[in-house]
């Protein structure tokens, strides 16, 4: 509970944006994920490095946990607030800084979103890559180490961010990296802190990389007869080298569940969404080269798509699938989980884990970046029934394990959270969660900053 007095005190920062309201409360105590509602103490509403930096030294005064909050999109309980505190919600930090066109890069404040950034870009020729599905803030795509359906081509976050500004658990603003393409000067701090949830300090700028549009990009749709088929398919689009933007696996269920919530009519078998991007020259060798791959591994009904607007159709489709799962089971929400290996793996590793759906009494489609290894499993339950949840969690607990055994991570984008905390050590071991440790109380000592994430209670 924040008293009184460390209330007066945040007051005197932000005055009226800071919230003791239970409807502002209630929102930023819920995420996209299945854990319990957690609602903080209070929530603040900074515009600046200078009032985040304030806030946080009040807190760091106080023992106040403090809980950073993006668009509350996590689907591993990242931004809840366990412990209760303070939430800084960083939606109102939402300037787009400078575009450097002739760089490539731009600097954004944590709160814009990757659809804003885009639609400033878009007259510029240029884009962002990162593209995770949901309309998620730059900041909580740092903060959570986020990817999306470009990075067989563009990479994640951790590709796309030159620099950060950050404010620490005691109020100190540090700036990592520059807006130089490479550095060998001192530890990579920057890398450090994207994918930390929040645990190390508050992500107030993010220096991204941009791309300029490409002069052509074509989309395509295919069935297969199995998932399979499918995967070893996109498997060898990657070791052919061939530069495909985009390659996304839906199951016969994910397919199932989209065209109900769309209307739309896709045949219901596994399907891969793919796109090209390059000079029509190059896309038109790529589409060349991919259609033969995809005959050889028994694909069918392979359609082009070129305009706009058919593309947008398209993967609107593919960006909806989360709430297209969820909605074919009414009252359910999704223990979303993910899992990343190496592509050599990933048709062993995804037919594994079909076959041990079959324990399960709940439907669980799946989805996946399958050119960089990774695909994702929606465990549709019933958040009142516990023996689906339990059900649903040693599922994931078996496909955490799986990816580890066969050389991969337990979670390819969605992050640790609360959800994969017991995996990180089968991952990189004891002395590599020591260490991480060590990490955490240097840079907050007092263990104000999202406790309860990443890492297991000691």
């Amino acid at each position: 509970m924040i008293s009184e007095g460390a209330l007066a005190e945040l007051a005197t920062v932000l005055g009226d944006r800071v919230s003791t309201a239970d409807s502002i409360r209630n929102l930023h105590g819920r995420d996209e994920s299945s854990w319990p509602a957690a609602p903080p103490d209070a929530v603040a509403f900074p515009t600046s490095a200078v009032e985040v930096s304030a806030l946080l030294r009040i807190c760091s005064a106080h023992a106040i946990p403090v809980v950073p909050w993006g668009i509350g999109s996590s689907l591993e309980g990242q931004a809840l607030p366990i412990n209760g505190g303070l939430v800084v919600d960083t939606a109102r930090m939402n300037r787009v800084i400078e575009v450097n066109d002739a760089d490539l890069d731009a600097r954004v404040q944590p709160g814009v979103t990757k659809n804003q950034l885009n639609a400033l870009l878009a007259d510029r020729g240029l884009f962002f890559a990162v593209d995770p599905g949901a309309d998620a803030t730059i900041g909580g795509m740092a903060a959570s180490g986020a990817s999306g359906t470009m990075t067989v081509r563009y990479g994640t976050i951790r590709e796309n961010v030159l620099a950060l500004e950050v404010v620490l658990a005691d109020g100190q603003i540090v700036r990592t990296g520059s807006r130089a393409r490479k550095s060998a000067a001192g530890y990579d701090l920057t890398h450090l802190l994207l994918g930390s949830e929040g645990t190390l300090g508050v992500i107030t700028e993010i220096v991204v990389r941009l791309h300029g549009i490409p002069e052509e990009t074509a989309a395509a749709v295919v069935c297969f007869p199995s998932v399979r088929a499918a995967v070893d398919a996109a498997i060898t689009v990657v070791q052919s080298g061939i530069g495909v933007a985009r390659c996304e696996l839906l199951d016969a269920n994910t397919v199932r569940c989209v065209n109900a919530f769309q209307g739309r009519s896709f045949k219901e078998v596994p399907t891969l969404f793919l796109e090209f991007h390059g000079s029509p020259a190059a896309v038109a060798d790529q589409i060349e080269a991919v259609t033969a791959i995809v005959t050889d591994h028994d694909g069918s009904d392979l359609r082009f798509a070129t305009r706009a607007e058919e593309r947008g159709a398209l993967w609107k489709a593919r960006h909806d699938v989360y709430f297209a799962q969820v909605g074919s089971r009414p009252g359910s929400r999704s223990v979303t989980t993910d899992a990343c290996v190496p592509v050599s793996r990933l048709a062993d590793c995804i037919e594994q884990t079909v076959a041990d759906m079959g324990d399960l009494a709940v439907p669980a489609p799946i989805v996946g970046h399958v050119a960089d290894g990774n695909f994702h499993c929606a465990v549709l339950v019933l958040p009142d029934d516990e023996a689906e949840l339990a059900a649903a969690k040693a599922f994931s607990a078996r496909l955490a394990h799986r990816a580890i055994e066969m050389g991969g991570t337990c979670t390819g984008e969605h992050g640790v959270g609360l959800g994969k905390r017991a995996f990180l050590e089968p991952q990189f071991g004891a002395s590599g969660v020591a260490l991480m440790r060590t990490i955490k109380g240097a840079l907050d000592p007092a263990g104000i900053m999202n406790p309860g994430k990443i890492l297991l209670p000691n």
